[in-house]
């Protein structure tokens, strides 16, 4: 595993100041969830980059208001189309 550093400024950890480990695992989430919202993360895969397990990073997305679903709204009418 790597390790990673950024510099972010006092601001961001709010006020009263967020605890800075609480600060990177919610921006780990925030992350995962940005990356699979656009395809570029498996759920799987997302909730490794996030640090959690799977059902924690399905509850996760419904924070974020993203779907659990990767499919597009053509991709889900293929699909009824060929169940028929």
């Amino acid at each position: 595993m790597r390790t990673v550093s950024i510099q972010v400024p006092d601001s961001v950890l709010g006020v009263p100041p967020k605890d800075p480990d609480d600060f990177v695992r919610e921006m780990r989430l925030a992350a995962a969830a940005k990356w699979y919202e656009l395809g570029e993360l498996s759920q799987g895969r997302a909730a490794e980059v996030a640090g959690v397990t799977r059902a924690e990073f399905l509850a996760a997305l419904a924070q974020f208001k993203v779907s659990a679903f990767q499919y597009t709204a053509e991709e889900l009418d293929r699909e009824a189309r060929t169940r028929d």
